[in-house]
């Protein structure tokens, strides 16, 4: 196994282009679903940290990214995938601050061990009403068991799925849901990653140039 810098390890070349390009980024590229001018109901920020390889955390082509599948007990959105996450609070000095926040209160996230390398476009939820401030994050300085179900009321589990594995044409496919919706969707560990966080994820990856096209990826239909 690799041995890292004393300052940790340093993130994939794609993913330090892909930071460069965020400043100009239009939102329009980003999706569809643009805060409103008045804003949505309440502000909140998720964390798509990605992180060196679990097994050799040296090898860029082992970068993981953080998933975690919300705890069965939750009214809503009960045991699908997220990015950890949640609701600004007073005191957060910004959407970085929500979301390090959260990431340390939902999985133990130690976030002086985090570079923040900048935000992508506000979201907005049209079920929930939320604005949602996606930050991208480098985990420089992991330790194996530092992430854990921490607050078991919000969170089940946590994965680390490999990036190589999710832009394999062979892993990708699309869910349908009941409502018309069709969006790109991945099955990790037996959680099926679709809906916002799967939208959020196949975006940033499309950004930074590694993801390829996935036009005859096959669809399914999506279980309620």
């Amino acid at each position: 196994m690799s041995v890292p810098a004393p300052e940790g390890w340093s993130p994939p070349g794609w993913l330090t282009d892909l930071a460069a390009v965020l400043p100009g980024l239009p939102g329009e590229r980003f999706s569809r679903f643009l805060p409103p001018p008045e804003g949505g109901r309440r502000q909140s920020a998720v964390l798509v940290l990605f992180a060196p390889g679990v097994e050799d955390p040296g090898d860029p082509d082992a970068t993981t990214v953080v998933l975690t599948e919300r705890a069965h007990t939750m009214r809503s959105h009960a045991g699908q995938p997220a990015f950890p996450g949640g609701g600004t609070e007073e005191g957060d000095r910004d959407a970085a601050g929500t979301a390090l926040r959260e990431a340390a209160e939902e999985v133990g996230l130690d976030p002086s061990g985090v570079d923040i390398l900048g935000e992508l476009p506000t979201l907005h939820i049209p079920v929930s009403g939320y604005d949602v401030t996606p930050v991208l994050g480098w985990w420089r300085r992991p330790h194996p068991a530092s992430l854990w179900a921490k607050d078991t009321r919000e969170v089940a589990r946590v994965l680390q799925p490999e990036v190589r594995r999710l832009i394999d044409p062979a892993q990708r496919f699309r869910v349908h849901h009941p409502s018309g919706f069709v969006g790109p969707a991945w099955d990790v560990e037996g959680l099926l990653v679709w809906g916002f966080t799967a939208g959020v994820l196949d975006r940033v990856l499309h950004l930074a140039g590694i993801a390829p096209a996935w036009p005859d990826a096959p669809t399914r239909e999506l279980e309620l």
